[in-house]
């Protein structure tokens, strides 16, 4: 079979149904080019307005030229390495269909870990929270829709990330998200919060792993000191914008909790603790302002 996936149909006049190869057709393609079938999936129904279910089901449907090589384009990005949320432009998190681009960092399933903590931690009577870094806003505008009765101060110092999370924050028609150009705390107006949450950069400059990641932001992914840079920022600057009482809650690397879990007390936080992602790896400490903080 031919590498073109525009080619998997039978050969004929341009335009003419010959042209047009069928859902199947493509689909099967795109794993012989090592594209797994999800995504090859969600990128098809993406450009066909079908389902992913009617895709399988109606897979003789044939697919015209232009969207053909417009899916041809697709899997040739993927093959590169470029998230499939940037080819499509939207990602599901939280069950939130939300828009992304390059701007931000593609939202991840063990972030989602963030906001099921804050709501346990949480009632839904009126609270204030900060997300700081909020990129496209999936963190905030996932607590607002939880929680109407909650007021949200989400903070960026990406002005294009800004405008990606004021995007969704419409579609989504969450009012109770109110959105802060700053860096991290310095972004916050002078209120106490019960609740900080973060997903900061965490990997260090010279990790591996960043190779994978080349088509996202950088600034939005690497931190110095190891990657702590960050955590260890934000967590020292919270202790002036917590209420008594409040919690911190920080989104990590896998082998980052035992030293940041340290760090936490040391800054003179309580109740430190981590708690495991669904692939059994320590993802989010949390600690908590005690009722009677004072600074060194």
């Amino acid at each position: 079979m031919s590498n073109d996936i525009s080619r998997a149909g039978a050969p004929g006049a341009a335009g003419n149904v010959a042209d047009c190869p069928s859902v199947a057709a493509l689909l099967d393609a795109a794993h012989q080019r090592g594209i797994a079938r999800l995504d090859a999936e969600v990128l098809l129904s993406a450009l066909t307005r079908m389902g992913r279910a009617q895709l399988v089901a109606f897979g003789e449907r044939t697919v015209d030229p232009l969207t053909t090589a417009l899916y041809e384009a697709g899997i040739v990005r993927l093959i590169a390495g470029e998230p499939l949320a940037y080819i499509t432009g939207v990602r599901e998190f939280w069950s939130m269909s939300l828009v992304v681009r390059r701007d931000v960092l593609v939202p991840r399933p063990e972030t989602e870990l963030l906001v099921e903590r804050c709501l346990v931690l949480l009632t839904d009577a009126p609270h204030q929270v900060a997300d700081l870094g909020t990129g496209s806003g999936a963190i905030a505008l996932a607590l607002a829709r939880e929680r109407p009765a909650w007021h949200i101060v989400a903070t960026d110092a990406s002005a294009g990330a800004l405008e990606v999370a004021t995007v969704n924050r419409q579609r989504l028609g969450l009012g109770n998200v109110e959105f802060r150009a700053g860096h991290w705390c310095k972004a916050l107006p002078n209120l106490r919060f019960d609740a900080i949450l973060s997903n900061p950069p965490y990997i260090a400059g010279d990790d591996a792993a960043l190779a994978a990641l080349r088509h996202e932001p950088r600034s939005a992914l690497v931190a110095e000191n190891e990657g702590f840079a960050d955590l260890l920022a934000i967590a020292d600057g919270a202790r002036a914008h917590l209420k008594p009482g409040g919690a911190l809650l920080l989104e990590h690397g896998s082998t980052q909790a035992p030293r940041l879990r340290a760090a936490l007390v040391a800054m003179g936080f309580d109740r430190v603790a981590s708690h495991r992602d669904l692939a059994g790896h320590e993802r989010v400490t949390e600690a908590f302002l005690p009722t009677h903080y004072s600074p060194n």
